[in-house]
């Protein structure tokens, strides 16, 4: 990942109005902050959600609460909590997430 156009910033994500996004079921909350070519995010996931799309854009996931199982396309699923990670370029892989319990993330992209 290379960062351009993006200088020294601080963000209060306490101040960050959350934008609500429906999945195939539950919901997803996000506070987002963008500038030059990234996207940094607080998400969090309702109990029960299922993402609505595989998505193929990469990532940096960092699990902050709750569970989280990210499945890929070819099958294979992860379960990750609390101060796991996951890392995927563009293009690899396409992934979708889930969670029964809920969730919180952090994450770059």
């Amino acid at each position: 990942m290379k960062i351009e156009n993006v200088p020294f910033n601080v963000v209060d994500w306490s101040k960050v109005e959350p934008k609500e996004f429906p999945g195939e079921k539950g919901k997803s909350f996000w506070k987002i902050f963008e500038m030059g070519n990234i996207r940094v995010r607080v998400v969090e996931y309702s109990p029960g959600y299922l993402a609505d799309h595989w998505c193929p854009r990469g990532h940096v996931i960092y699990i902050l609460e709750g569970e989280l199982v990210t499945e890929l396309k070819d099958g294979r699923t992860f379960i990750l909590k609390p101060g796991m990670s996951y890392q995927v370029g563009d293009g690899y892989e396409p992934h979708r997430s889930r969670t029964e319990t809920g969730a919180k993330l952090f994450v770059v992209d």
